[in-house]
Formats: structure tokens, sequence, C-alpha cells
């Protein structure tokens, strides 16, 4: 008998999530984040990347406002509609910091909702997601400003002291939040870094 694939049809988050104008649940868990930590706030420069299908990019964009900015970049085409003070890229912003990420830097936040596709191998998804996690934190640091913040998601496994220490010598706080609305299966959780040192900014 074949097992019942979790993600397949939208559940009540989803289905709230597009009754509201988002293309994904995920929005739901950048919320709780943000009301958590008080990570956005109108004016503010925010990086998100991977930001497909636009959930988190759309919640960044009302949250920073019309005199704040939104730098949306993932290798995948983002369809969904934004306000103008989104800029939407298709890229690579992991093998080297795209020039035109350069562009609006420095950031005050910098997020990473960005997972492997998995492979059904989860000792292979999870170092997987600790690379992204990992290239995700060097970019927030080379581009985010003194003080600014970071958000990544992270599979746990074996490598979440490595990938906690990798905040923690940048940031002088770091936070390990698993969102509510997280699936029940999943061993997604959030790892938020506040207050990037002078010393590591670029």
């Amino acid at each position: 008998m074949s097992r019942k694939n979790p993600y397949a049809g939208p559940d009540a988050q989803t289905r709230r999530a597009r009754a509201q104008g988002y293309p994904a649940r995920s929005v739901f868990k950048l919320e709780e984040i943000d009301r958590r930590v008080r990570l956005l706030r109108p004016g503010q420069r925010v990086l998100d990347l991977g930001a497909a299908p636009g959930s988190w990019s759309l919640f960044a964009s009302q949250k920073v406002g019309p005199n704040g900015r939104v730098v949306a970049i993932d290798v995948l085409e983002i369809r969904q509609a934004f306000p103008p003070n989104v800029s939407v890229l298709r890229g690579d912003a992991l093998e080297s910091v795209d020039p035109r990420i350069r562009e609006s830097a420095p950031y005050d936040v910098v997020l990473s909702d960005m997972a492997p596709n998995t492979s059904g191998n989860k000792m292979s998804d999870q170092a997987r997601s600790y690379e992204l996690f990992v290239r995700a934190v060097e970019v927030g640091a080379e581009v985010g400003r003194p003080g600014s913040s970071f958000v990544g998601k992270l599979f746990m496994s074996g490598d979440f002291q490595a990938a906690r220490r990798e905040l923690s010598d940048r940031y002088e706080r770091v936070q390990v939040i698993r969102a509510e609305g997280t699936r029940s299966h999943s061993s997604e959780v959030f790892l938020v870094g506040s207050n990037l040192s002078a010393r590591t900014a670029s």
C-alpha cells in the first residue's frame, strides 16, 4: 500500500492564505516570526532569497510600506503580483551575490525560506538544507547592514548546532523558532539572527 502524500492537496492553512491573496501557506510562518521578534518595520530594505512563489515578499512589502523596498530573487519564475516597492529578480543568489542584489544593499533584513528539492533520502536532504542555510547566512552577512537581521529555514539534523554557530558567529542574538503553521510531519525550524556585527558586515 502506498503511503499518502502529506503535501497532496490544499489544507485549511493553504486555503486561508489564498483567500487573503497569498500564493502559499508559508506566509503565516513569517507572520508569526515577525510577531515574535518584531522583524519587519516601515522603511526597511528586505532581501528575500528563494522567494518563489512570493508569499514572504508580499507580506514583507506590506510591512515595510511604500517607503521600504523588497528585493525578491529565485531561480524559478515568480508570478505573484506585487506592489511597486518590490523588485523581482530571476537568478541564483547563492552561486555568487548577484550584482542586481548589491544595487539595493545594504539590507535591514535578509530572509531565506529555501529548501532543497527533496530526494526521499532524509540524510541527503538534511545535508543540502544545511548547505543552503549556510550560504544564505553568508549572503546575509555580505549584503546586510550592521545591526540587520536574518531569518533562515533549516531541516533539523546533526548539523543543527553547526548552523546555529554560523549565525552566532555573525549576529549578537540567535533564536530558534518552530512556527505554529509548520506541518506536523515536517522537521523544519527557523533560525533568526538579530543585530549583525559590524565586524562581519561587508
